[in-house]
């Protein structure tokens, strides 16, 4: 089975400055997170862009659209940060109706070594294994509709919303 795997930035990918205390995108660690998780899948890597998600705009998921509807591969995961992820779900919800779409991502950066984001990735590549199509949300074991999910800053997770 072929997924491609779209690479957005986001926590995920972003790494720590230690003079000045930021953290900053330098390139993603995605192709090190499959090696370490022993990922033996037929797998296309993009990166469409290194952006944290609040910075993202319509733009930029039309973008994200494009790239999973061109031709060659109908399941896709697509890695992005947690705080605009429900709203990124929403846009590509009935707007790729043959596709399987995944998002997931990371509420600590991969680099920090207690990072969920090597679990979040595996999960998500998973799920776009054996879901039907459609747009989904998968973070910490879990799998949402991703017209109906939502980030519970409170908690730091996510949560499905009331039925669609």
């Amino acid at each position: 089975m072929q997924i491609r795997l779209l690479v957005t930035g986001g926590t995920f990918d972003k790494e720590y400055d230690e003079l000045n205390g930021r953290l900053f995108f330098k390139d993603t660690h995605v192709r090190e997170m499959l090696r370490l998780g022993r990922a033996d899948l037929d797998l296309e890597i993009r990166t469409l862009m290194m952006i944290d998600s609040l910075e993202m705009r319509d733009l930029d998921r039309e973008l994200i659209l494009k790239s999973c509807l061109e031709p060659g591969r109908d399941r896709i995961v697509v890695t992005h940060g947690t705080d605009t992820m429900p709203e990124t779900a929403r846009y590509l919800s009935g707007r790729a109706p043959d596709r399987t779409i995944v998002l997931t991502g990371a509420m600590v950066p991969y680099t920090f070594g207690s990072s969920d984001g090597l679990f979040n990735l595996g999960g998500a590549l998973a799920f776009a294994q054996v879901l039907p199509p459609g747009v989904y949300v998968a973070m910490n074991g879990r799998c949402f509709d991703g017209r109906a999910v939502r980030k519970n800053r409170a908690t730091g997770r996510f949560e499905p919303l009331a039925e669609v």
